[in-house]
């Protein structure tokens, strides 16, 4: 009886949604939470429902795209417009919608033709095709292009739908993880990839899936999308959908784009905990540190930020469409920053701002609202840029992975001290087979120059290729200074900096700054001095350094970080919620 009235429930949500689907906001309604848990994925017949049996590689979202997908809702259709006329210049642009002469004739009177647009008339529940929409992967890293799709987490059978509908238009196989043990909840925009196998997610994926274990989680990630590190975070407090795609992106391999709020104001303290998390604890794919870039989390038209009930806006909710990045914007005061932070960050990119005001309180943006189609035919550049050096007497090797499935052949890079002068060339070789690297040397330089490249490959097929995608617009660069810098820097004595977030209630960074290296103790006591655990005990080396705790399955209340070292010791208040 209860799985009858379950069911007759869930059919007349989804009767009823399909009369205002333009309008489902991109967090969970109180119905969709009473109906999800009966909820179940259907899959299309024509797909393969067990993961590829050669290995694969995801897709970066900086990689060469042959089509960005949209889901058209009359609410939104100034911003999706202007997506479309954007993108239309880059790639094809697959519009799904319920009723295509309706949305042709919209654009015909905005002025937008119908070059690369290409109409799929098909059922919807919402416009939030990040969420929803394929994931792309290549097998053996730049061979067959596959669809992946997971479990939407939200009870809507007709987005649930769409990839199903995207792989039949572009004839690519579709695999869906829909049966046990592989039938995975997931939503796109809480996951970011590298291209080489690192993603990242907040621990939404864990919460969503209470009957797998993280390790059967990975485990499925990696046989299905070739993830083989998955770097979770804590969800923010004032982030309600929990999607990382509202605080973060990766910009290249190593470069992560992070959102920043005022100092303690909303989730700015959590983000800055997650981060300092990732920073200690994982190098990029080339074994460094990843590089951060900061960019602003404006707040709305009130002043208000998240923690005060204000629109929680952000610029990392972008996307890249091969040579273009189509950013968020909400006001000439914060946008002014934010577009000159990605510009100088993205040389070469053409930078489209659109304004998001009448979607960002639905909780998603550009991003969420966008999805790629890889190219069928990926000539790959991996390539870790050149730093500042001092060098001025021997050539600076550059090495990159460059790949195709039909093998490369040639490599060629390209070099200039000034860009308005054009680019002097020099050939790369295979120095390398098993790791398909290519190796070029750029003559030495004074001191004093600015040295500007990038790489240029073609594949034994034809295929050509450029990294940075923009060249020669854009281009990696280098400074020589032909001197040292040695600065001393002054020590105070060994303290525990202000931990953060507090009040806490995960990850939580504990900053130290040691005077000179000496064994310790650092652990976290209840307020009546008994010892709840030890974070770290033994050696602290001279510097500064952050150390973790994740207080999440600690009892609320007030608690006390202990440091005691050889020479002193100190003590700071740590409130968990």
């Amino acid at each position: 009886m209860r799985a009858n009235l379950l069911l007759l429930s869930l059919t007349f949500f989804i009767f009823s949604v399909n009369s205002f689907a333009q309008d489902l906001p991109n967090y969970m309604t109180p119905d969709e939470q009473l109906l999800m848990p009966a909820y179940l994925h259907s899959h299309s017949e024509k797909s393969i429902t067990h993961p590829p049996t050669s290995p694969v590689r995801a897709m970066a979202e900086w990689e060469e795209i042959s089509g960005l997908c949209i889901r058209w809702t009359s609410s939104q259709q100034t911003i999706l417009r202007q997506i479309v006329a954007a993108a239309k210049l880059e790639t094809m642009v697959y519009i799904v919608c319920s009723d295509s002469n309706s949305v042709r004739s919209y654009l015909t009177s905005n002025g937008v033709n119908f070059t690369n647009i290409k109409f799929l008339q098909k059922p919807s529940d919402s416009i939030w095709i990040r969420d929803y929409g394929q994931w792309n992967v290549y097998k053996n890293d730049v061979d067959s292009l596959y669809l992946i799709d997971w479990i939407y987490n939200r009870p809507r059978p007709n987005d649930d739908a769409v990839p199903s509908q995207i792989a039949t238009a572009t004839g690519l196989p579709l695999y869906e993880m829909v049966n046990s043990p592989n039938d995975l909840t997931h939503t796109g925009g809480n996951y970011m990839v590298d291209g080489w196998g690192t993603a990242f997610s907040s621990e939404l994926i864990l919460d969503e899936n209470p009957g797998m274990s993280e390790t059967e989680v990975d485990n499925i990630m990696q046989n299905w999308m070739g993830i083989d590190r998955y770097i979770k975070m804590p969800t923010l407090p004032y982030d309600e959908i929990h999607h990382i795609d509202m605080h973060l992106k990766l910009l290249d391999e190593e470069t992560l784009l992070v959102g920043e709020y005022p100092s303690g104001v909303a989730d700015g303290p959590q983000i800055e905990a997650n981060l300092q998390y990732i920073l200690s604890n994982y190098n990029s794919v080339f074994g460094t540190p990843y590089k951060v870039i900061r960019i602003p989390q404006p707040p709305d038209g009130a002043g208000d930020y998240p923690d005060n009930f204000g629109d929680y806006r952000t610029y990392t909710n972008n996307v890249f469409v091969n040579k273009t990045l189509i950013v968020p914007t909400y006001a000439q005061q914060y946008d002014t920053t934010a577009l000159r932070i990605l510009r100088e960050a993205l040389p070469g990119y053409t930078v489209v701002g659109i304004n998001c005001n009448n979607i960002i309180n639905q909780l998603g943006a550009i991003h969420c609202i966008t999805k790629e189609i890889g190219t069928s035919d990926p000539l790959l550049i991996t390539h870790q840029p050149l730093p500042n050096t001092t060098n001025t007497t021997t050539p600076y090797q550059v090495d990159a992975w460059i790949k195709h499935k039909t093998g490369i052949q040639t490599g060629t890079l390209y070099f200039s001290t000034d860009t308005t002068q054009g680019y002097q060339s020099v050939s790369m070789t295979l120095t390398d087979i098993p790791t398909d690297t290519w190796t070029g040397y750029i003559p030495a330089q004074p001191a004093g120059t600015r040295v500007f490249y990038f790489i240029h490959a073609q594949a034994n097929s034809g295929k050509q290729q450029v990294r940075p995608i923009t060249a020669p617009a854009g281009w990696w660069k280098f400074d020589v200074t032909g001197f040292t810098t040695v600065i001393e820097n002054s020590v105070s004595e060994n303290k525990m900096l202000n931990a953060y977030p507090n009040p806490s209630h995960g990850i939580t960074c504990i900053p130290l700054k040691i005077q000179e290296s000496m064994n310790g103790r650092l652990f976290l006591t209840d307020i009546l001095g008994k010892e709840i655990t030890t974070i770290y005990s033994g050696n602290f080396q001279k510097g500064e350094k952050n150390y973790f705790i994740n207080t999440a399955a600690l009892n609320a209340g007030t608690y006390l970080l202990i440091l005691q070292t050889d020479k002193n010791s100190s003590v700071q208040k740590l409130m968990i919620k």
